[in-house]
């Protein structure tokens, strides 16, 4: 303050990447890989093994995909979270919007592909 004798020192602490924002990507990326399990089990198994196997698949490709859109979710929170001064300013939002997308599409081609592996096992 001037014209005083104390001072304020505000430390400047560099802003990080959200860890669920990172975290978010990692699952949603794992899930369209997942998801590409699911239709290759799917249509290269016709008979009743390669369904099941794409229904396990599924269920792995689901939660992958569901939790990668709640990690990015909130991600975004905390990213826009306001911070004092002093304390740590969370960045990474391109991260967050990613995973999300990543998340959903891997979550959607998941289910098409057990309905692709059910398909073609009735076929």
């Amino acid at each position: 303050m001037p014209g005083t004798p104390f001072g304020v020192v505000h430390l400047d602490v560099p802003a990080v990447a959200s860890g669920l924002a990172v975290g978010s990507l990692v699952a949603g990326i794992a899930s369209i890989l997942v998801s590409l399990l699911v239709i290759c089990f799917g249509v290269a198994g016709a008979d009743w093994d390669g369904v099941w196997a794409a229904g396990a698949f599924t269920v792995l490709g689901v939660l992958a995909g569901a939790g990668a859109v709640g990690a990015g979710l909130l991600g975004l929170r905390q990213i826009r979270r306001p911070a004092a001064p002093p304390a740590v300013r969370f960045t990474g939002r391109g991260l967050a919007f990613a995973g999300i997308g990543c998340g959903g599409v891997g979550l959607l081609l998941s289910l098409l592909g057990l309905g692709l592996a059910l398909l073609v096992s009735l076929a």
